[in-house]
């Protein structure tokens, strides 16, 4: 298992390319799995289910269309994005559990920041609940299978520019907002947030690791 951690934000279609490549090799059994913690430049894709009428600004920022699952997800800095390359043939070949696990991820992640992530059915991503009826989006999921190799994967926001989401749909749910850690009055440094998600992985993905 590898993790790649990159300091400066990486364009687009140079992680498609590395997701693409690692993903046949991790097939073949030529390298291992993979979990690259990166921020992209500020940028919309586009999941499979996209409707245009989602993409509010076309001219904003740069669009992708990505062969993930899910709708329209803005990408940009302060935004931790974790592409998640595992062999789910190893780990019970269930893509929903898989799912599942990386909500679970996630949840574990901000609960290191006193932050309760959650579920919500029928709403795809982590949400927490503001009071009074308001309900924000603090993580986004998309994911790939590929001959049970799994890529793309989550998106939490830390610090990103909140208005920047404005210019789609998020995920085709409009009657709700986005927030992020610093939003909730957290100031974690991206290096604390890393940390806190290998830690929260090793405790979803990898429980005999928890033992040592």
């Amino acid at each position: 298992m590898e993790w790649r951690i990159s300091d400066e934000p990486v364009a687009y279609p140079e992680a498609l390319d590395f997701m693409e490549t690692r993903v046949a090799a991790i097939r073949a059994g030529t390298q291992p799995e993979c979990v690259w913690l990166l921020e992209h430049p500020a940028l919309y894709t586009a999941g499979t289910s996209a409707e245009a009428r989602d993409l509010l600004d076309p001219n904003r920022f740069p669009v992708y269309q990505t062969g993930r699952g899910g709708q329209y997800t803005y990408h940009g800095p302060g935004q931790r994005v974790a592409y998640v390359m595992l062999d789910l043939k190893k780990r019970g070949a269930d893509i929903r559990a898989f799912v599942h696990d990386l909500e679970e991820w996630l949840i574990r992640t901000l609960d290191r920041f006193v932050v309760k992530g959650e579920r919500r059915d029928g709403r795809v991503g982590i949400w927490v609940d503001r009071g009074q009826g308001r309900e924000d989006k603090i993580a986004a999921i998309g994911v790939r299978v590929r001959h049970w190799v799994s890529f793309h994967g989550v998106a939490l926001n830390v610090d990103p520019e909140l208005s920047h989401f404005s210019g789609i749909v998020p995920c085709g749910i409009s009657q709700y907002g986005v927030t992020s850690l610093w939003d909730l009055g957290l100031t974690p440094t991206m290096p604390e947030v890393d940390s806190a998600l290998m830690a929260s992985f090793d405790e979803v993905f990898d429980p005999s690791h928890d033992q040592g």
